[in-house]
């Protein structure tokens, strides 16, 4: 996984900090490379009204997409809105059949242009409610921007052979690959469509999405898989995608060879992190360390995730393609306080720092867009003005500056801030192909005043805190070794 490598030198630094302390030090073996980062930031943009052609922050939404330039983008069209991700709600019968990909089209245009000549990573994971038995016929809204969290319903597929499964998803793939396919009763369907698919991910969250099984889910995806790989060789599938990661029996089934059909090939595995709060009334001075606390706890569950990883399928990669905070239920419409935005953005630095330690190979934020019904504490915009906000420009540092190939070298911190045995302020210095760089994540909301080593005493900083807003990092120059960081911030320093 390569990146394009900025003709800069930087240095990045990344802060959050409870109250004013004394001066913190770092020191920094530059000789002394600890691993190779091989680890790409990116995100997710799940698709939803606030995302279609017609919503009036489109334009900005795309915009800000294309800007980005990433690698690895996750795309999902996602149940709560079936017509927008299904593309056969009625069952064929003997005489018609029901495929229609009018909203499906217009949003995965967009996305396809937005990252043209880079990988993406598709979801179209809904399978269609009749597919499984159910008591009675899944409705579903008939505006379909109207949202339904009962799509997903029933337990057990009603074709065990898994063949009505298998050739819903051919024909979607083909759709979109093939410039058209076949329909049940043998008509051909036109697309036009010729795209480049370079990873597909097999369902989506199904430990909570019909709850399925390791052993029915591992059937899914051998049938899934390969009916796709007759028809695009090329394309690496993604298996797992598990909202919880508390339970290793999923992984340590998937991950086995032998549960897996001859010639089934384990390419790649996904999962998920969002910190939530303790309780519901929680507060945001609470909650920074409630955030960072589960994302340590989560990190915790990575390496082990890892050894699984390593030894049942050595050869597959892993991304963690939804990373985020959930403070409310989706249907709050309450305030979200501004400094919010920069604690999640901050605690995706720390993930992101933390999965480049242990070798990961995508770390992707979760969402593009989000807001009010929609999970509005996980967008990475304004959702009223598509106006990036903290969260996308620290990806956009981090994604712009650190990445694959870069080396990791001894760095320790000597300071006294230390919520139990994790440090309020994590360091990481880097020697990268434009130069050294040098990272380090502060996990609480007042300032802190950093004393470098000697040798980093100018240059320009970059700088995402809670006086930036939804702006561009903030630049100035810098002449001494000593830095003074705002609350929750994250700064890049260009030596």
């Amino acid at each position: 996984m390569k990146r394009i490598l900025n003709k800069y030198v930087f240095l990045i630094v990344v802060l959050t900090i409870s109250s004013t302390y004394g001066q913190e030090t770092i020191s920094i073996d530059w000789n002394d490379v600890t691993t190779t980062s091989n680890t790409t930031a990116t995100l997710q943009l799940v698709e939803n009204p606030k995302v279609r052609p017609s919503s009036p922050i489109h334009k900005n939404v795309f915009k800000a997409l294309k800007d980005l330039e990433p690698d690895y983008l996750r795309y999902v069209p996602w149940f709560p809105y079936p017509k927008m991700a299904v593309a056969e709600l009625k069952a064929p019968t003997k005489k018609e059949t029901f495929w229609n990909f009018s909203y499906l089209d217009s949003t995965m245009a967009a996305v396809m242009e937005a990252t043209k000549g880079r990988p993406v990573v598709i979801n179209l994971s809904t399978t269609p409610a009749w597919m499984w038995k159910t008591d009675s016929i899944v409705s579903y809204p008939e505006n379909p921007y109207e949202p339904t969290w009962t799509y997903n319903q029933g337990t057990e597929l009603r074709d065990p052979s898994m063949k009505e499964l298998s050739g819903y998803f051919s024909r979607v793939f083909s759709w979109y690959t093939q410039g058209g396919f076949t329909d049940e009763l043998g008509k051909y369907h036109k697309s036009g469509h010729y795209y480049k698919i370079s990873y597909w991910e097999v369902l989506n969250e199904p430990d909570l999405e019909h709850n399925i099984s390791s052993e029915l889910y591992c059937k899914m995806y051998d049938a899934i898989v390969s009916e796709l790989k007759k028809i695009s060789p090329d394309t690496k599938f993604i298996g797992i995608s598990t909202a919880h990661t508390s339970d290793p029996s999923y992984f340590e089934y998937f991950l086995d060879p032998k549960n897996h059909k001859e010639g089934i090939p384990i390419e790649g595995i996904s999962y998920h992190h969002y910190s939530i709060p303790s309780h519901s009334n929680q507060n945001l001075d609470d909650f920074q360390y409630t955030a960072f606390n589960k994302a340590d706890a989560f990190i915790d569950r990575v390496k082990y995730i890892e050894s699984i990883r390593k030894r049942l399928s050595p050869e597959a990669f892993t991304m963690i393609n939804e990373i985020g905070i959930i403070m409310r239920s989706p249907v709050d419409s309450g305030p979200i306080p501004n400094e919010y935005w920069n604690l999640a953005g901050a605690m995706y630095a720390h993930i992101f720092l933390e999965l480049t330690k242990i070798g990961i190979d995508v770390a992707g934020q979760s969402q593009l867009v989000g807001y009010p019904t929609q999970f509005p504490d996980v967008s990475m915009v304004n959702w009223e003005t598509g106006n990036p906000n903290a969260r996308y420009w620290v990806l956009k540092l981090l994604k712009d500056n650190l990445g694959p190939g870069d080396k990791l070298v001894k760095t320790t911190y000597n300071g006294n801030i230390f919520i139990g045995s994790k440090p309020d302020i994590a360091s990481q210095a880097y020697i990268t192909e434009t130069g050294k760089k040098l990272l380090l994540i502060n996990k609480r909301d007042k300032e802190a005043t950093i004393i470098l080593p000697t040798d980093i005493n100018s240059g320009v900083q970059h700088v995402v805190d809670t006086s930036t807003g939804e702006n561009p990092p903030q630049e100035s120059k810098f002449i001494t070794n000593k830095i003074t960081l705002k609350p929750f911030s994250v700064t890049l320093l260009e030596l």
